[in-house]
């Protein structure tokens, strides 16, 4: 059962407020779906990001990539490791600095995540035509890449 709408709420027009509720929403059943799997979402962005790398990415440039800052990635990093999703080694060419590596059952995980994240995000644009979905997804990156605002913060 839904909760009850209050009604100064559902007037609200401004971007930043349908951006954060739209994420909001999305944001707590892709959280559940993560969790079924013992991980959250920041967990599977960062096992996505370490599946899909081509070349090996240091802690500090997967985490200026995600939009992470460093304690906050390193605690991430530390839950995958425990959960053996990821090992971190030393970087060959300067052992002070550390290279996440996703494992094979980090791959599995991460996987299986993906799959349940595109239900979700199918289940949750079901009320929009394709074509608007596709519109919202190009205009929220043309949004995210422009020069206008700040890029500090986390993705998530």
């Amino acid at each position: 059962m839904n909760a009850p709408v209050v009604p100064g709420c559902v007037s609200r027009s401004g971007l930043n407020w349908l951006l954060h509720r739209a994420a909001q929403k999305l944001g707590s059943v892709a959280q559940e779906a993560a969790g079924r799997h013992g991980i959250t979402t920041r967990g599977q962005l960062v096992l996505t990001a370490l599946a899909s790398e081509e070349c090996r990415r240091t802690q500090l440039a997967l985490g200026q990539a995600l939009g992470l800052d460093k304690t906050t990635l390193t605690a991430e990093l530390d839950r995958l490791e425990r959960a053996e999703l990821i090992v971190r080694k030393p970087d060959p060419t300067d052992r002070r600095v550390r290279v996440p590596a996703i494992t094979e059952r980090g791959r599995a995980v991460q996987a299986e995540v993906e799959k349940l994240h595109v239900e979700v995000e199918s289940a949750f644009t079901a009320g929009l035509e394709p074509a608007d979905v596709h519109t919202l997804r190009a205009l929220l990156q043309r949004l995210i890449v422009s020069d206008s605002g700040s890029d500090s913060g986390s993705c998530i």
